[in-house]
């Protein structure tokens, strides 16, 4: 037996022991002084880095409220699809909402000229859905579209004067308006009376 031995506390040391030809080897690694505290250092700035990217995202990316509302400018759609709608295009002038309405989407599709849809939607101060859609597609089938297969009633809103067709959806109820040019159907998920309130706030200039 042979034994080949330096002293741990030489920077790292190396045992080698011979036992009957075969040979072992122990290695003994020392930590070297502040890697634990080093380690825990890179620690706390990773995260404080991941804690100040989050506020940079929260302060300078929009994000919506804590009604879970994003509310989306219109007014210049309105502007743009005005000039191509086939038909007069309604919208709310500005201004004319009270404070809490808010708009939450905004289309027109003219891709088939035969059938143009305008789409507005707003979301109202009671947290309810409210929407314009106008084409001058048959009026069965924008009906249908915007009220999601709601039926037809008996009753009718008024609205200045002009009697709008109530109609009654699973999800949707409706006020519905044919012209020489177009269908318009005012829906949503409020009464027809609060329907009837909003068509009346509608201009085509």
């Amino acid at each position: 037996m042979s034994a080949v031995c330096r002293d741990p506390a030489d920077g790292g040391a190396t045992a080698m022991v011979h036992h009957g030809g075969v040979a072992t080897e122990n290695v003994t690694v020392r930590k070297r002084p502040g890697m634990a505290a080093k380690s825990v250092r890179d620690m706390v700035l990773s995260l404080a880095a991941v804690l100040a990217a989050g506020i940079v995202i929260y302060l300078f990316i929009p994000h919506s409220g804590g009604n879970g509302v994003r509310p989306v400018q219109y007014e210049d759609s309105v502007l743009s699809a005005r000039r191509a709608a086939p038909y007069p295009l309604l919208a709310p002038s500005p201004g004319a909402l009270p404070s809490g309405w808010n708009a939450t989407s905004v289309n027109f599709d003219a891709s088939n000229p035969a059938a143009a849809v305008w789409t507005l939607g707003f979301i109202d101060p009671a947290g309810q859905y409210v929407a314009i859609e106008q084409s001058n597609a048959p009026a069965d089938s924008v009906i249908h579209d915007a009220t999601l297969d709601g039926q037809k009633t008996s009753a009718t809103t008024l609205v200045d004067g002009t009697a709008w067709t109530q109609y009654q959806g699973g999800r949707y109820q409706a006020i519905v308006l044919k012209g020489a040019k177009g269908t318009t159907v005012v829906f949503g998920t409020e009464t027809f009376a609060k329907l009837g309130d909003f068509a009346a706030k509608l201009t085509d200039h």
